[in-house]
């Protein structure tokens, strides 16, 4: 059945019933095929092998239930969380909102989830050995009431040790706006304590650590991101995650306090994006998220910088297929270009300083 037709019943849903009632049909889905690497689209990023570059961001598969199922729609791999140390019901209901008018979501869900230690149990049963299925990556975050108390490190600690073991990859997220004194953790004194300790819990897993930052930084805060990621060997940067800035925005919603992510948050994704690999340069692989629906963003995302590229937002408009069209896409960009393979093109756009 043709998404358009579904669409308006799942609009008549409120967002996050809608969002529960996507993750249940995905659930009774049977898991699929592993996804064979294209070899226009693959590529290897912090020693990991991506079938394509297009994957799926955090956020969607909170608690590690469908996302070993995610290639079955196209995408090269699945980020799932964010996952804290202990259960924690999120804040307030309402705190997801459509803005359709703008194409964009704002959320404040506040790492709503079952806790690390029941998404351990539930990803065992379907982890395939590292690097012999779907590429699955984790992203963990503080407990609020960690975060409050300024503890929040040991929660990311806690999250390398509970669950290095089972993934391709962890995400430190320390870019959500609706965890209060999270961003802190992105100033640089907070950063290298944050970053020793991170990488200092990986001990003899040799897990790929990553980075997601906000897209709300100022250029001193891009320069020092940059310099302490070098300093940790920190494996890949996620750029970036939703912004409290608002834009000008037509919807009904748009007052609504949390995340705005979707169409209002490609251009400043993409020039934080741009700051980023000006400093760097190829010293480390970048992932571009924010406002990509279109083949065309995804390669300018790339074409800026960007290993690899990652939607959820777009989903909501799009459809569960969005990232077989996009990597479709991608090929047919590719071709006219004369491209014979996606890593050729990363950061061709962007001139060092």
């Amino acid at each position: 059945m043709s998404y358009r037709l579904i669409r308006p019943l799942l609009f008549a849903l409120d967002a996050e019933r809608a969002h529960h009632l996507s993750i249940a049909a995905l659930r009774f889905m049977p898991t699929p095929a592993p996804l064979a690497p294209d070899p226009m689209l693959e590529s290897v990023v912090a020693g990991i092998r991506f079938p394509n570059p297009v994957g799926l961001a955090a956020g969607y598969d909170k608690d590690g239930r469908i996302a070993h199922k995610m290639h079955g729609l196209g995408f090269g791999f699945a980020e799932l969380g964010t996952l804290t140390p202990l259960a924690q019901p999120g804040n307030p209901q309402p705190r997801l909102f459509r803005l359709v008018e703008d194409r964009a979501v704002i959320n404040r869900f506040g790492f709503n989830n079952g806790g690390q230690g029941a998404a351990a149990d539930r990803i065992a049963r379907y982890r395939r050995p590292i690097g012999q299925g779907p590429v699955i990556g984790i992203n963990i975050g503080a407990n609020k009431d960690a975060t409050a108390a300024g503890r929040g490190i040991a929660d990311y600690v806690t999250g390398v040790t509970c669950m290095a073991p089972l993934a391709d990859y962890l995400t430190v997220n320390i870019s959500s706006p609706n965890t209060p004194g999270l961003r802190a953790l992105q100033g640089r004194a907070a950063l290298d304590d944050l970053l020793s300790a991170v990488m200092a819990a990986r001990g003899g897993h040799a897990t790929p650590i990553f980075l997601k930052v906000a897209p709300d930084l100022e250029p001193a805060d891009v320069d020092d991101i940059a310099a302490a990621c070098l300093d940790h060997r920190v494996d890949a940067l996620i750029v970036s995650n939703t912004t409290i800035t608002r834009p000008a925005l037509r919807s009904a919603h748009a007052g609504e306090a949390g995340g705005l992510s979707g169409a209002p948050l490609t251009d400043l994704s993409l020039e934080r994006l741009r700051d980023f690999r000006r400093l760097l340069g190829a010293r480390l692989p970048l992932i571009g998220v924010g406002g990509i629906a279109t083949a065309e963003q995804a390669y300018a995302r790339i074409r800026a910088g960007a290993s690899l590229v990652q939607l959820y937002s777009a989903l909501v408009y799009e459809g569960p297929y969005l990232a077989k069209r996009i990597n479709a896409g991608l090929k047919a960009l590719m071709t006219r270009d004369g491209v014979k393979n996606v890593a050729e093109i990363v950061g061709v756009d962007i001139r060092q300083p």
